[in-house]
């Protein structure tokens, strides 16, 4: 009763939720991008017949960049179990479905995710029968959750996650929200610790079984890799230059990491990766008004021709998606974004794979505990104002030093070793759905 209760309060509350959130959405694919996409399949109308669809196959849904590249991590993983096994990958925003298609996985269908409402979802699982539906650390949709468990589809969550403020919002809300996490039929948890809250919110205990992050996993998935034309635009900056990479920045910290870095040591040079790409002209604008020079990624063949000021301090910035692990495995320390100024932070594993002395702000709540094990085994530096990050840059780039965090760091993420071939053993032999 409390389900049906809980599932038609959400029917009568979205659309007004959605009309809210409209003018925000488009704005955001537009600057994404999005809009030059079969954004039709956002409310499930599809362009090609339905016969030229995979029919019962693996759906994964990934909303954003960082899903989107942990359901390709995952699918690549499978298909090495399961060369014959096909898969349909549904994000949620334009620059996650870049990515995902980009890929180039053979006969990888990418597509987006249909909106929460009956009517889509309904299209939406008429036109693909998925086998099973992989959700992406987050995002399970009730009506989404309430059809799949009509038609007898298993949803599993996988690298579960629920931020701080969710997790507020969610006990604040519990006796509503129990009854749609009850739908899922597995829910695969980073940390023991993470089983009771799940519970909490309505999981059967059975349901649950500690994988281990995916994200974290060192063993799941290609490490970081130099390539040959990152290096020849990094050396049109001066060869042997130390680089400090600034990885997924968000507003407001662009230009003061640049500055921190000036500041330590003048000769090197910052290279900043953006989290938004879209973000290049306000990045751009905010480092040239702190006196910078900067080179930007997507116009690197016009600084081939012009050259670069002499008189200036240069930053390269990167203004591409889906670039960043490989970027960081030309840097000489990796600062990470989000940290300082906004909550949350962003991924620090793809500098620990890269074996590079990670700097972080005190913001770093969306990757607890793994950012205090870190701090505690001094395997990454945490700052809290530019002088310090000026000096935890001069620390990073002595070599003994460097050699002794890259290593601490290392360790602490043995613990998720393994963790994406559990995942691949739950799902292949997950539990039959409720009848």
């Amino acid at each position: 009763m409390r389900l049906f209760t809980a599932i038609l309060l959400y029917r009568l509350l979205l659309p007004l939720l959605f009309l809210a959130a409209f003018p925000g959405w488009l704005l955001k694919m537009l600057r994404r991008g999005g809009c030059s996409t079969r954004l039709g399949e956002r409310v499930a109308f599809y362009s090609a017949a339905r016969h030229d669809e995979p029919q019962g196959a693996v759906h994964i849904h990934a909303i954003s960049v960082g899903e989107s590249l942990l359901a390709l991590k995952l699918i690549r993983a499978w298909l090495a179990r399961d060369p014959g096994q096909r898969f349909v990958l549904a994000t949620g925003t334009a620059t996650g479905h870049a990515v995902a298609s980009a890929a180039a996985i053979p006969d990888l269908r990418v597509t987006y995710a249909p909106l929460d409402f009956p009517s889509m979802v309904r299209r939406y699982l008429k036109r693909f029968s998925p086998s099973q539906i992989v959700l992406i650390e987050g995002e399970a949709w009730p009506y989404l959750l309430f059809a799949c468990q009509n038609r007898r589809i298993p949803v599993t969550l996988v690298n579960a996650r629920i931020s701080p403020k969710s997790a507020r919002r969610f006990h604040r809300f519990a006796a509503w929200v129990r009854p749609v996490f009850s739908l899922l039929d597995a829910v695969a948890i980073q940390e023991p610790e993470d089983a009771l809250f799940w519970q909490n919110l309505g999981v059967d205990p059975g349901r649950i079984d500690h994988t281990g992050s995916l994200k974290f996993d060192p063993d799941g998935g290609a490490r970081p890799a130099r390539r040959p034309e990152f290096q020849h635009m990094l050396d049109f900056f001066g060869m042997n230059r130390p680089v400090i990479l600034a990885a997924s920045t968000h507003a407001g910290e662009d230009a003061w990491i640049a500055s921190a870095i000036r500041a330590a040591i003048p000769a090197a040079l910052p290279v900043i990766v953006p989290r938004h790409a879209e973000r290049r002209a306000a990045v751009k604008w905010d480092l040239e008004r702190e006196g910078f020079s900067v080179i930007v990624r997507s116009k690197f063949p016009d600084a081939l021709e012009v050259g670069m000021p002499a008189n200036l301090p240069q930053v390269f910035l990167i203004d591409s998606t889906g670039e960043l692990s490989d970027w960081t495995a030309h840097a000489d320390v990796v600062i990470i974004g989000k940290s300082f100024f906004s909550q949350g932070g962003q991924n620090p594993t793809e500098a620990i794979l890269a074996n590079k002395p990670l700097i972080c702000g005190p913001h770093m709540e969306n990757f607890e505990p793994l950012v205090s094990r870190l701090t505690a085994s001094l395997g990454c530096l945490r700052v809290h104002d530019s002088s310090g990050l000026s000096e935890a840059i001069l620390h990073a780039l002595d070599p003994e030093f460097a050699a002794s965090i890259t290593r601490n760091a290392a360790d602490v993420l043995v613990r998720h070793a393994g963790a994406t071939q559990r995942i691949l053993t739950l799902l292949a032999s997950h539990p039959c759905p409720r009848k």
